[in-house]
């Protein structure tokens, strides 16, 4: 990992009408527009949505470096992420986000390791502590079975 401070640039370019397209350096550029809840087509990516899926990717980019660091087997991660938007005064702002996340590990594991590593992975997620709303996490663990040999 590199030293702090660490910083990341998008550029953004508008005009009057159409897609908002944002760029980074060695990415593809992403178009976004306004949700439909603001007039917008509901086609694109939004400010919105572009910040409740970093609620949720930053959830399992930290997931994956806590169960690495403590050795935690496990098979897949499923999370659900709604952000809900309210007017706070006179001004719209996230007042919460709730995560559900569903985590299968293989059977033998140990639940309750599993559930404080998510646990850890809501705590130490840089967006989530980052935002003023609260972000609360619903999570489960599953141990599932063996796949079966093909032969």
């Amino acid at each position: 990992m590199q030293e702090f401070p660490h910083h990341y640039h998008v550029t953004t370019h508008a005009e009057a009408t159409g897609d908002i397209v944002l760029t980074s350096t060695s990415l593809d550029p992403l178009r976004t527009q306004s949700p439909v809840e603001f007039g917008g087509p509901g086609d694109r990516w939004s400010p919105e949505t572009l910040l409740t899926g970093a609620v949720g990717d930053c959830f399992a980019l930290t997931f994956r470096a806590v169960a690495r660091a403590s050795r935690l087997p496990w098979t897949s991660l499923r999370c659900g992420v709604t952000g809900t938007l309210e007017r706070v005064g006179s001004v719209p702002q996230f007042t919460g986000f709730d995560v559900v996340a569903h985590l299968e590990v293989p059977e033998g594991t140990s639940v309750e390791a599993a559930q404080e590593a998510l646990e850890r992975a809501e705590r130490h997620c840089l967006v989530s502590s980052s935002l003023r709303g609260p972000v609360h996490l619903r999570a489960s663990v599953e141990a599932s079975q063996p796949s079966p040999a093909f032969g």
